[in-house]
């Protein structure tokens, strides 16, 4: 606002000096005598007069406008110009302050910028010399983001003390995201690999733009109705994911609404928010009764490891097969407490004998063909944790060999090769100013073969 008004006071008092100057009286004789009696101002001298006039009435300066002709020099400066539909500015950003943006400037972004206007004298072109840059809304969003965050902690909406344990074995998994959204190939991805034999009940809705918040609500809710259908076919799950890959903060908006939010807490299982990368946090996130960093993350803590449930099979087949043994024992005994029973043999008796001796082959062979089984499903079983065993491992070994290759690729001793020296002060410290050596000083000089020592001159 401050240099809204300023332009307009500028304007006025252009109007008013045109209007004095038109107010004189003017001849031919005496216009030329004033032009005659006028300053001769070299080219140089007037762009530094004019660039002092800029930056005393406006420097610094906010401007909003759309990005246009974006480019970023070798040298890590960035070029480009501000528009609209009255007007457009040229603006330098250079690599001290473009190092810190927190997104890739693109052709049509809407943003805000604070500088210094000046002229460039070589070319005598307004300039506009950019030392912050963020996409217009962004802080208004993220007030807007603290504003509401302060209101729900307020009310309890993040206490710990109401978030709910994640159930160790759930039987049914419940998903919202965008069947579009990268995350749902990513879940889907963690949840074959781990839990193959669990149901998936994936709802869709939007994750991203103005109708997004609505979508959520109602597929939450879709999930909160099953769950309390009283009939045994409904979808009823244990937990639920809700997910979204990263993106800007504008991108995830949408779960920074507050109705999204108090429906969150009205979930009647727990519910876990991956939404976008490890360094996003959104309100949602902190109304969940667990967060994780990545919606890949979010479905590993559902999924255990194959080792428990490896574990955990082995243990059944023990407890089964110990408690076949100890009926097929009783089973004998009784047989001889009756046979002990029988005296004498008589044709009655002997067809008791027969009937138990049958019973008990019967018995033996239901007991045989119940181990085969359940040792036939212990090796499939297992041969599949051995299948996803290798397989993360390959994947293990994968993600070692290309850090290898990064970490090759960071030594330092490659950019000594190509001609380069580390100057190092006497204590090992590295020089990268010159300001930070002084005439007649030691100091060290690193090269790709060896050290020299060097004085400063």
């Amino acid at each position: 606002m401050a240099s809204i008004m300023d332009l307009t006071s500028f304007d006025s008092a252009n109007e008013n000096t045109t209007a004095m100057a038109s107010e004189r009286p003017s001849s031919g004789q005496g216009d030329a005598a004033d032009f005659g009696a006028a300053r001769v101002w070299p080219v140089g001298a007037l762009c530094r007069a004019i660039a002092d006039a800029l930056a005393a009435r406006f420097n610094p300066v906010q401007v909003r406008g759309e990005i246009a002709g974006f480019t970023r020099a070798a040298s890590g400066h960035c070029y480009f110009s501000l528009k609209d539909r009255q007007g457009q500015l040229r603006c330098a950003m250079f690599k001290r302050a473009a190092d810190g943006l927190s997104f890739s400037p693109r052709e049509g972004d809407l943003v805000e910028v604070t500088g210094r206007l000046g002229v460039y004298e070589p070319r005598g072109d307004l300039q506009l010399i950019v030392e912050r840059l963020q996409k217009a809304g962004q802080g208004a969003l993220f007030e807007a983001f603290l504003r509401l965050k302060e209101k729900l902690q307020a009310e309890g909406l993040f206490d710990t003390e109401r978030k709910r344990p994640l159930p160790l074995m759930p039987r049914r998994i419940g998903l919202v995201t965008s069947l579009g959204a990268a995350a749902l190939r990513d879940v889907a991805t963690a949840l074959a690999r781990r839990v193959p034999h669990l149901e998936v009940v994936l709802v869709n809705a939007a994750v991203q733009g103005a109708q997004a918040p609505a979508e959520l609500v109602k597929a939450l809710q879709a999930l909160y109705a099953a769950h309390g259908d009283p009939e045994p076919s409904a979808a009823k799950v244990d937990v639920i994911l809700l997910v979204r890959g990263g993106g800007s903060m504008e991108d995830l908006w949408a779960f920074n609404d507050e109705q999204l939010a108090r429906t969150l807490l009205q979930s009647p299982v727990p519910v876990i928010c991956g939404v976008g990368h490890e360094t996003d946090f959104t309100i949602a996130d902190f109304v969940a009764d667990v967060r994780a960093p990545t919606p890949t993350a979010a479905a590993e803590l559902v999924a255990q490891p194959q080792a428990i449930w490896q574990g955990t099979l082995d243990l059944l087949e023990g407890r089964l097969a110990d408690a076949l043994t100890s009926q097929l024992d009783a089973c004998a005994q009784r047989l001889d407490w009756v046979a002990s029973r029988l005296g004498r043999p008589s044709s009655r008796a002997n067809e008791a004998r027969w009937a138990l001796q049958n019973l008990e082959q019967r018995l033996q062979k239901g007991v045989r063909q119940a181990c085969q089984k359940q040792q036939n499903k212990t090796d499939q079983a297992a041969q599949r944790w051995i299948q996803v065993w290798q397989d993360q491992q390959r994947q293990q070994r994968d993600h070692l060999d290309r850090l290898g290759l990064q970490l090759d690729l960071m030594n330092p001793d490659l950019v000594l090769k190509r001609g380069y020296a580390l100057l190092t002060q006497e204590n090992g410290q590295p020089i990268t100013q010159v300001k930070q050596v002084r005439s007649g000083q030691s100091i060290h000089a690193r090269l790709a073969d060896g050290q020299l020592d060097l004085t400063v001159r």
